[in-house]
């Protein structure tokens, strides 16, 4: 598949090198509060008031897990215990704090070890609902108001009515953005590969975003000038949990496969909805979050999930879907079984990869994609 040489969204790449970068620190000699985030049921948009700066957590070229492997399990997943690894070495220290979601045993074992390891300045955990309705949210609602109200005693923070409106309409306005993006994604051939775009949606977790918006806007306006790809062999919808190595994207579109869409916890289609705001600021967020169709730790949402991934396979003309998923993560390791199930009723290609946090077996990768694009008569 042909490359832009010289991309525009390198300068995206290169922010996601280290687990802080330049703009994260020109924001903190800013006064600006960054505070990390674990999970995509901790609401980004709340992190967002001023001062603050949500920044999801990652850890990039993680050299090994020795010394978290001392605290966690070996059948803990591995992005868990590449967090701890580089909490352990401090290479965190530009948080100001954290907040976690009790989305599944191994995010709370991270969250054991790091407060009595080496507990940040502020430590919270979301208790989460499994199910979605009116006591769920009501429930939800009460945890973001807690975690509000700690944040607000610890940070120079206001979540006053204005101030989260303000969050949320910002938000809006640059996931719209980058939305309009994706949408050219649906072209025969699209403009961009699904390596620059990821490497978009992942800058914009890990940097503020209206320092963001300007680049952004500039690479939009150079795609225009680009002439479409058209030697893919295949259009792939990547669906799973944690997914932030490029590499990883990288390896599948070096095979011919182009990333047209995705549904991922750290990707695009899930995130880019906009929030709908009423009377109650902090109960349209928590109903936003709670009631999205993400993850498969939502009980009872099932066939919500596989209603998604179909209307996306139709609306970005998907020849095969690759569900990927972290060794051990025991809530995709059932849901990628049963969803291959129910895709492939449907006459849906789909492949199943389990991998590592960290990309590894790279030739075995792209030998099982080349497998199952032929297999598609690709």
């Amino acid at each position: 598949m042909n490359s832009q040489t010289n991309s525009p969204a390198l300068f995206f790449e290169d922010l996601l090198d280290d687990p802080a970068n330049h703009l994260i620190e020109s924001a903190a000699d800013q006064e600006k509060i960054p505070i990390g985030y674990t999970c995509s049921y901790v609401p980004e948009v709340l992190l967002s008031v001023e001062p603050l700066i949500p920044v999801r957590v990652r850890a990039p070229h993680v050299p090994g897990t020795e010394v978290a492997d001392i605290y966690l399990s070996s059948v803990i997943c591995s992005y868990t215990r590449s967090v701890l690894e580089l909490a352990m070495d401090d290479r965190y220290h530009f948080l100001q704090g954290w907040v976690f979601a009790a989305s599944c045993d191994h995010m709370r074992r991270l969250y054991d070890n790091l407060k009595y390891l080496n507990p940040p300045e502020f430590l919270h955990i979301l208790d989460v609902p499994h199910r979605q309705g009116a006591v769920s949210l009501s429930w939800y609602t009460d945890e973001l108001n807690m975690l509000a109200d700690r944040l607000s005693d610890h940070h120079p923070v206001r979540f006053t009515h204005e101030a989260m409106s303000r969050a949320v309409r910002e938000r809006n306005e640059f996931f719209a953005l980058l939305a309009s993006i994706g949408e050219l994604r649906k072209q025969k051939h699209p403009p961009l590969s699904g390596t620059e775009f990821q490497a978009i949606t992942l800058a914009s977790l890990v940097t503020p975003r209206q320092t963001l918006l300007p680049k952004i806007q500039k690479f939009k306006e150079s795609l225009s000038g680009r002439n479409g790809i058209s030697d893919y062999r295949a259009r792939i919808l990547l669906v799973g949990g944690q997914m932030d190595s490029l590499g990883f994207i990288r390896t599948i579109e070096a095979t011919g496969g182009l990333i047209v869409a995705d549904h991922l916890c750290t990707g695009s289609l899930p995130a880019m909805r906009p929030v709908s705001m009423n009377d109650d600021p902090m109960q349209s967020i928590a109903a936003h979050y709670l009631n999205r169709v993400s993850c498969p730790r939502m009980m009872e949402a099932f066939d919500s999930r596989v209603e998604e991934i179909l209307k996306s396979v139709e609306e970005y003309s998907v020849d095969g879907v690759v569900i990927e998923f972290i060794k051990f993560c025991d809530t995709w390791g059932i849901e990628a079984g049963l969803m291959a199930n129910a895709l492939r009723k449907k006459g849906i290609p789909v492949l199943c990869l389990e991998r590592e946090y960290q990309l590894s077996g790279e030739g075995q990768l792209r030998t099982r994609i080349q497998a199952f694009i032929e297999s598609m008569g690709k």
